[in-house]
């Protein structure tokens, strides 16, 4: 799955959203097929180091837009194995060393595609091979997690190992409540959570935080209407959401936000009708593919969380999505 932008580009900027606008489902499918056949464009093997994750979004996209079967079944089975190391854990493509992020893609693709039996038929050391390369890179100190053997920290890190573990059905192979004291020591006074303790609230981590505290089922632990008033700042004029304070809208945030709000019942908070014109405005028409804003290059990045989002909120013909 190519993460090559384009060539599609969104709506128009500034322009009036049409009570007619909707979801051009069949040029979206059409789009995330064609990703993987342009393969004589440079930007295709710049972004090598996306492959795996290109494949978990493009995928998820399909699933949620009702077209699981889009993607051949077998040849991704086929791709997905063939990143994965000795150690058990997974790189971006064949030859890329093994990190968290592309560890989790993998799993929740196999999963998707009810495949995780050929990973233990055809996988280096099945699924309890990928849940002890998950596990060794949690800090048995305070409970973090590091994205691969050289040892960068991010709360991202643990909740994809929590994720994934999960999806695994192996999540006591870790301390779950040594992870759950490091979310709460990232937390801030405004709600929010950061990268790592004393880092700035921003909505992506709020959602790797929340989530995580979410699947050890401590959400109890959430200052629920804080938060949710700090993420409901996030929603401009425009009805687009934002990852902080000062900056633009981009779709993309209408998962990590929406999500967030979903996940600790406040998303009615914000005004979804407005959000659904902003993400349908963010759609190119002709070609299919979103972007992070009117006018800008559609990708398969925006794609799925634009996507995600307007399922989170109830647009109809979608899957429904989980929060987390």
């Amino acid at each position: 799955m190519s993460l090559v932008s384009g060539p599609g580009r969104a709506g128009t900027p500034g322009s009036r959203i049409s009570e007619e606008l909707r979801l051009v489902v069949e040029k979206h499918v059409e789009y995330i097929k064609s990703l993987d056949k342009r393969k004589d464009e440079l930007e295709y093997w710049l972004t090598e180091h996306l492959r795996l994750n290109g494949v978990y979004w493009g995928l998820t996209a399909l699933h949620i837009l009702k077209y699981p079967d889009a993607l051949p079944r077998e040849d991704t089975i086929e791709f997905v194995l063939s990143c994965q190391h000795q150690s058990g854990g997974f790189g971006a493509a064949p030859g890329h060393d093994a990190h968290i992020l592309y560890t989790v893609s993998a799993v929740q693709i196999l999963v998707t595609i009810d495949a995780l039996n050929e990973l233990d038929k055809r996988g280096k050391g099945g699924r309890e091979g990928v849940g002890r390369y998950i596990a060794q890179l949690q800090d048995q100190d305070d409970g973090s997690f590091a994205g691969d053997e050289w040892g960068e920290n991010d709360t991202r890190f643990l909740f994809g190992a929590m994720n994934a573990l999960s999806l695994l059905r192996l999540l006591p192979l870790v301390d779950v409540a040594k992870a759950v004291s490091y979310v709460q020591a990232c937390a801030n006074f405004d709600g929010g959570y950061g990268v790592s303790p004393g880092a700035e609230s921003h909505a992506g981590q709020v959602y790797v935080c929340v989530g995580a505290l979410a699947i050890a089922g401590r959400l109890d632990l959430v200052d629920k209407d804080r938060l949710g008033g700090w993420l409901s700042e996030r929603q401009l004029d425009n009805g687009g959401l934002n990852g902080r304070p000062e900056k633009l809208q981009d779709v993309c945030y209408s998962w990590w936000v929406g999500s967030s709000l979903a996940m600790i019942g406040k998303l009615h908070w914000i005004d979804k009708r407005k959000l659904t014109d902003y993400i349908l405005a963010c759609q190119d028409q002709d070609v299919g593919g979103i972007a992070d804003r009117p006018g800008d290059m559609v990708d398969v990045f925006h794609t799925v969380f634009g996507i995600a989002g307007l399922s989170l909120i109830g647009y109809p013909g979608l899957e429904e999505v989980d929060p987390i």
